[in-house]
């Protein structure tokens, strides 16, 4: 037979499957709403161009969607990128999209059609601007680019955003002081190494699949932005706020940077709605971009740099009421 326990015992027991119920609770109430039935219907999300961080990013996220809501449906929309995903998002013809804080500021100066309505989700992670050459160029710094063929991104990308900053900065006309090409990560790193381009910028997530499967078959470098030209840069003021100097890590393309960090600039990018989105969908897309962060980032590095502390800082934009339920739901 069992022999009885004391009666202290069994309070102690009794008191700490309290807890570890409570415990349990609290866990599945983060994860998940109890006694709410998830969102349905369809959205739109644009995301950018086919070998940028961007669309890997939106398309792991679908998949952590229809695990959350299944019965919603996640369409991704290709983009040039930033600037033409903050218009898509204003004008209501995508209702979600990532976009780079300069391109987002830079629409709300220029007081774009619906750019009162637009709304943050999240702070993501930040893109670092890459400048690309071969390892054979003779361009040691941006001001070398003068007279080149120079990949400065598509139209309406967040790349030609900073690379017609980075230029003017750089003290050259980007129309007249360079061969400009509408190139983006889809074409630029072929035409470097084809010779029909002398350099092309790029702004994304480390690393980006793009310059990774470049660097298995073609020599090149990065050309530095060093922490003065950043802040020359900064100095112009606007959009040209949201940029910061930083470092890219030696991890980040190994086989090119053969241990050794690369001074550069970031800017950080956000997830964006509209405020008339609905807010418990909102708040439901919120909690999964949260919690899929570590799956997300198996896949794509920088993904990991989701924080939940740092998610709520949207700024150029307000966050979407929804977005904020999630966040004060969830504080300490």
């Amino acid at each position: 037979m069992f022999k009885a326990f004391p009666r202290v015992g069994r309070r102690r027991a009794l008191q700490g499957a309290g807890a570890a119920f409570m415990a349990v609770g609290l866990l599945l109430w983060w994860l998940l709403p109890l006694g709410d039935e998830p969102p349905s219907g369809n959205i739109t999300f644009s995301t950018g161009s086919p070998h940028g961080v961007y669309q890997k990013y939106g398309s792991l996220l679908r998949n952590a969607l229809k695990r959350d809501m299944p019965d919603l449906d996640v369409r991704l929309q290709l983009s040039d990128g930033s600037q033409k995903n903050v218009a898509r998002v204003a004008a209501g013809t995508a209702d979600f999209t990532i976009a780079a804080a300069d391109a987002v500021e830079t629409y709300r100066e220029d007081a774009g059609p619906g750019a009162e309505q637009l709304r943050g989700v999240a702070r993501l992670y930040d893109d670092y601007v890459h400048l690309v050459v071969p390892s054979s160029s003779d361009v040691e710094s941006v001001e070398d680019l003068k007279g080149k063929r120079v990949a400065i991104g598509l139209p309406d990308s967040g790349v030609r955003l900073i690379a017609t900053q980075v230029l003017r900065t750089a003290g050259i006309d980007p129309r007249t002081g360079i061969t400009p090409l509408s190139d983006g990560i889809a074409t630029g790193p072929e035409g470097l190494k084809s010779g029909r381009i002398d350099a092309f910028f790029w702004s994304g997530g480390l690393p980006t699949d793009g310059l990774t499967e470049l660097a298995d078959d073609f020599a090149f470098r990065f050309v530095p932005l060093d922490a003065d030209f950043v802040t020359r840069l900064q100095s112009q003021g606007g959009a040209a706020r949201y940029y910061r100097a930083t470092t890219m890590p030696e991890s980040a393309y190994p086989a090119v940077q053969h241990g050794t960090p690369v001074p550069t600039m970031a800017v950080s990018n956000l997830l964006v709605t509209r405020s008339d989105v609905d807010p418990k969908l909102t708040e439901w897309l919120t909690r999964t971009v949260i919690r899929s962060r570590d799956k997300i980032g198996a896949d794509v590095h920088s993904a990991q740099l989701v924080d939940l502390r740092t998610a709520i800082y949207t700024d150029p934009v307000p966050l979407h009421e929804g977005a904020r339920r999630y966040y004060r739901s969830v504080k300490p």
